[in-house]
């Protein structure tokens, strides 16, 4: 009870020492994009790569007693054929060293999960950059517009303290770069196809 009113308390305001926009132009840099717009503050666009894909960014707070987080969620669109909605999340198994890629059933229609999740599961080029990937939460969801695609990565985040104080940014290393735009272009791909 104490952490439910703790997590309400946290949400109605953003965490002290919290520079909305700050992390994105840290992650722009870190990632070497030229053409980053910023949609409003803690929020922006950019093409992703030499495949032109079109990602949405935005900076999401996780306030704790001295310090706070400041995670990016990169975001995608794909258009969808299929009819119906479902959500769901990917995530690694193992629990010292990764083995394998699952896919974690939250709601919706439990038959479009099954041959979404089989297709996303059987596809070489997309289990080969999720595998070495650090990423910490990926969701896709299913509803009218289409799909969407929710990633937080490991890196891209900065870590806030008070008390001692530091800002630390928590860097993409060249490889995790790489990886983090075959996973999206490969998605993409997979979310397509019929």
């Amino acid at each position: 009870m104490l952490a439910k009113l703790f997590d309400l308390f946290s949400a109605q305001r953003a965490p002290a020492g919290y520079r909305p926009g700050v992390t994105l132009e840290l992650l722009r840099r870190n990632l070497g994009i030229h053409r980053f717009h910023l949609a409003e503050t803690g929020r922006a666009e950019f093409d992703l790569g030499a495949t032109g894909l079109r990602v949405q960014v935005s900076e999401r707070t996780q306030a704790q007693l001295l310090m706070h987080l400041v995670m990016t969620e990169f975001r995608l669109q794909v258009p969808a054929f299929e009819q119906g909605n479902v959500h769901f999340d990917l995530h690694h198994t193992g629990s010292l060293k990764r083995t394998g890629i699952r896919c974690r059933y939250r709601s919706g229609d439990r038959t479009l999960f099954e041959a979404v999740s089989k297709r996303l599961l059987g596809d070489a080029r997309l289990s080969a950059a999720l595998m070495p990937l650090d990423f910490k939460h990926l969701s896709i969801e299913y509803a009218l517009n289409g799909w969407t695609v929710t990633l937080e990565h490991m890196g891209g985040s900065e870590v806030v303290n008070r008390m001692p104080a530091f800002r630390r940014y928590v860097k993409f290393s060249s490889e995790q770069k790489v990886l983090l735009e075959h996973t999206l272009t490969a998605l993409q791909r997979v979310l397509l196809a019929r």
